[in-house]
């Protein structure tokens, strides 16, 4: 599979890192084509196992797995040689994002140590997979990040059985060299063309909140509810107007 050219520099990466995904999409939600309100993020609910190590930032690296089936790694015995070279074939950082076949009946774990270990020095800071993981402390003492869907005690038949095409994760498609920013709360796989603008959008509006609805809400020691709520009022109806000069949206407030 030919490599894409990354989105943005490693630079701006870092800068984004610095803010939690939903600070991220309220920036994606005023630069965005697409419906803000149903698209890019995940659509079912996903678990952190290392939020002690903030968000993450990569481009995606997709592979397909069911653990169930004995046959994969019959048929395709020199699999895993063939995907690691995929992945290391491709701009980073990444974030490999594995769909499990095996769903809702997850039985066995992709990674765990040796394989966390493999994928941090082929240049992946995480994984989103919708199914298990195991060896969590080892995970995160190799620098690899995890959203999963719970845990598991074994690896079963864990092969990879497809590599490099879209994937469905947590109810959203993503494709391969998507730009995807993850923490706790979820993640946001930013549609190609809208990476652009991400990180200016995203300061503009933590600013913007920074300079109105926060110490609206912060400064109303002495004053009475009835103008701590004028204040709110007026503070909200900066929010939007600021948003809309600069986007042509007005943001959730």
């Amino acid at each position: 599979m030919k490599s894409r050219s990354p989105a943005l520099p490693h630079s701006e990466l870092l800068e984004l890192k610095r803010w939690n995904t939903p600070t991220i999409y309220n920036g994606w939600e005023q630069i965005t084509r697409h419906n803000p309100a149903g698209d890019a993020f995940n659509l079912e609910e996903t678990r952190d196992f290392m939020p002690q190590m903030g968000p993450m930032v990569g481009y995606a690296v997709t592979v397909v797995i069911q653990p169930s089936n004995p046959d994969h790694p019959k048929a395709k015995p020199k699999a895993w040689s063939a995907y690691r070279r995929y992945v290391a074939a491709a701009p980073g950082p990444k974030i490999v994002v594995v769909q499990d076949l095996d769903k809702p009946a997850v039985i066995g774990a992709f990674w765990g140590e040796v394989n966390s270990n493999i994928h941090r020095t082929l240049g992946c800071v995480g994984t989103i997979i919708d199914g298990a993981i195991r060896d969590v402390d080892e995970m995160a003492n190799a620098g690899f990040k995890a959203l999963a869907r719970r845990l598991a005690v074994g690896h079963a038949y864990s092969c990879p059985v497809s590599w490099g095409e879209a994937v469905e994760v947590f109810g959203r498609r993503i494709e391969p060299g998507q730009l995807i920013h993850a923490d706790k709360h979820g993640f946001l796989a930013v549609p190609r063309g809208e990476e652009k603008h991400l990180l200016e959008a995203a300061r503009f509006m933590d600013r913007n909140e920074c300079q109105t609805l926060i110490p609206a809400a912060r400064g109303g020691a002495g004053k009475s509810l009835r103008q701590i709520c004028t204040d709110i009022d007026a503070a909200g109806a900066r929010f939007g107007q600021n948003a809309r000069k600069r986007f042509s949206r007005r943001g959730e407030w």
